[in-house]
């Protein structure tokens, strides 16, 4: 009879890096051997919010560790199949003595299997160790403290591991293992729209900011075509963990200058934002699929697959909206002003709910990270209660971030040999107009699916009279003290 080896497993999931990784160096220093494992769990791979787009950038940061792993003779152990499955199975092979990994704020089917891996771990006997993830809490009550905390985290110096070959189970070994298991194939095709997978892209992306890029941050964040550009470009590699905060928050400040400190400061604080709300959707998970604020329950909005349709396709006849939409849809990239106008006019111009919304956009987004996109949806869709209320006007957004249409042209071609002013409100053209310009509204682009102008002016009556409901009003007060600590919740506490 063969003893089994006992080893330790890093189970990796979004923390796709090898640098700056708690799980990777707690393993490291722990007396075993260990094997790195990433698992295309199929439950993912089907549910709604996930898309291709989403496995292949995995796939590619796969690979970019892997090429740096190769040094030591190891490689991850990559399977498609359920968690529990594919340890199940490695304990034909190996006796797990403890499983590394880190926290993941994430869906609600993420954090069930989470569950069920805690009772997996219990009756096996296998310990399982989890640690911080880019400075989010679990199990807090408020936000006492919890900025201070995160600071704390960000200042702290980044973690280094050192790779031994002799710590780490071999290309040999994992090569049998892989037989025996349906193994991921991490071969992608290659597509120069979307951004590029792993590590070594993510700071060529970093590197090109914080050395130029940086320097038109504050002036183009909001616009459409030049956002592409001045902004990072960082989130996917944060969503996926190629980067860590903690390693872009030092990078930052080691580079801030007064010639460069609003630029730059203005980038940090967007990171501690996007910290804010992955703690708030840790510590309210229901927000997946219900709104934080229980008082916009009785909300009710009717659903018009109509609507919707034209919404997706970057058909709804507001030439801003539609580019925005087209974008996202061929690059899985849109800056945040943009993102929020598509949300606002959904939920206020075509008044549905944002909950019809969110599985279209997190298969879009490259990024998608859900402690950003379900507090995101319900902050733009003006169902928090704490939040001001912003109901984004397309024609003004347009006039004011795409003025010369540049955006518009690229992603709604059918529009850009028009006269400026029609580029941006095509609906005003005559029927002379339409003649001379050799253009028919309604066949070469569509007409407005519905009144701008009066759907704004309903919604805003129907949100601002909800503001004044007790059930809102309560639970606004609860969410302030549960999520913020100002001098306005500080007196709350104390009443």
């Amino acid at each position: 009879m063969n003893i089994k080896e006992e080893i330790n497993i890093v189970w990796l999931k979004r923390d796709l890096r090898l640098q700056d990784n708690e799980a990777i160096f707690n393993a490291l220093s722990s007396e075993k051997r260990i094997l790195l494992l990433y698992v295309f769990e199929n439950s993912l791979i089907e549910d709604v919010h996930y898309s291709e787009r989403h496995w292949n950038f995995i796939k590619q940061s796969l690979v970019d560790m892997n090429d740096d792993l190769a040094a030591f003779n190891t490689k991850i152990l990559t399977v498609n199949t359920e968690v529990v499955t594919a340890f199940n199975q490695l304990q034909n092979f190996y006796t797990i003595n403890t499983v590394f990994s880190h926290q993941e704020t994430g869906l609600l089917i993420t954090y069930n299997r989470d569950k069920e891996f805690v009772r997996y771990c219990r009756n096996n006997s296998i310990h399982w160790i989890e640690n911080i993830n880019n400075g989010v809490l679990r199990g807090l009550l408020n936000r006492e403290d919890w900025f201070e905390s995160w600071e704390d985290y960000m200042n702290a110096p980044q973690i280094i591991n050192e790779y031994q070959s002799e710590k780490l189970v071999t290309i040999d070994e994992i090569k049998k293992l892989e037989n025996t298991f349906h193994t991921a194939n991490l071969n992608t095709s290659i597509n120069k729209i979307f951004q590029k997978g792993g590590t070594k892209t993510g700071w060529k992306y970093a590197n090109s900011f914080f050395e130029e890029r940086h320097k038109e941050y504050m002036f183009n964040i909001s616009k459409p075509a030049l956002s592409r550009k001045s902004t990072s470009r960082l989130s996917p590699y944060i969503a996926w963990g190629n980067l860590s905060i903690r390693q872009v928050f030092q990078k930052a400040h080691d580079l801030k200058t007064e010639s460069n400190k609003r630029h730059l400061s203005a980038f940090i604080s967007r990171l501690r934002w996007q910290a804010h709300f992955i703690q708030k959707f840790e510590m309210e998970h229901t927000m997946e699929n219900a709104s934080i604020n229980k008082g916009y329950h009785k909300l009710k909005k009717s659903i018009s697959a109509e609507y919707k349709t034209a919404w997706i396709e970057g058909k709804t006849g507001f030439p801003l909206v539609d580019a925005s939409m087209r974008c996202l849809n061929e690059t899985g990239f849109l800056n945040f002003r943009m993102r929020s106008l598509l949300v606002s006019f959904f939920t206020h111009i075509l008044w549905q709910p944002w909950q019809e919304a969110t599985h279209h956009l997190s298969q879009m987004f490259l990024d998608f990270e859900p402690g950003i996109h379900f507090p995101q949806l319900q902050m733009q869709a003006a169902e928090t209660g704490i939040n001001n209320i912003r109901i984004y006007n397309p024609v003004k957004n347009s006039l004011e971030h795409d003025e010369d249409a540049t955006f518009i042209k690229e992603w709604v071609p059918e529009l850009k040999n028009l006269p400026l002013p029609f580029i941006h409100e095509p609906y005003l053209m005559t029927t002379l107009d339409q003649q001379f310009n050799n253009f028919e509204l309604g066949v070469d682009y569509p007409l407005p699916i519905v009144n701008a102008a009066s759907a704004r002016k309903k919604a805003a009556e129907i949100l601002w009279n909800l503001r004044n409901n007790k059930e809102v009003m309560n639970e606004n007060r609860r969410i302030l003290i549960k999520h913020t600590l100002t001098d306005r919740t500080r007196m709350l506490k104390n009443e």
